[in-house]
C-alpha cells in the first residue's frame, strides 16, 4: 500500500506546519507514479480541508510513523 504523507500549514498561522498521513480509501488504488505526480485524490482531499495549505507531500510504500514537521 502506498501512503501519502502531506506537510500541511495553517492558513491562519503559515509557520504552523505538521505532517499528516492523508491516505484514505480514496487512495487505495494510487500507484507510486501517480502519487509522485500529485494524485488527483490529494487535491480532492485538500478541498475538504480549506483551513490548511499543502506545502509538500511524499509517497511511501508500507507503513510510516507519523512525525511532526
Amino acid at each position: 500500500m502506498i501512503k501519502v504523507i502531506a506537510v500541511l500549514c495553517s492558513l491562519a498561522s503559515p509557520t504552523d506546519c505538521h505532517e499528516q498521513i492523508v491516505t484514505t480509501s480514496d487512495f487505495a488504488d494510487v500507484s507510486m507514479q501517480s502519487c509522485l505526480m500529485g494524485a488527483p485524490q490529494l487535491a480532492e482531499w485538500m478541498n475538504q480541508h480549506p483551513a490548511e495549505r499543502l506545502a509538500a507531500w511524499r509517497c511511501v510504500i508500507g507503513s510510516q510513523d507519523r512525525r511532526g514537521a
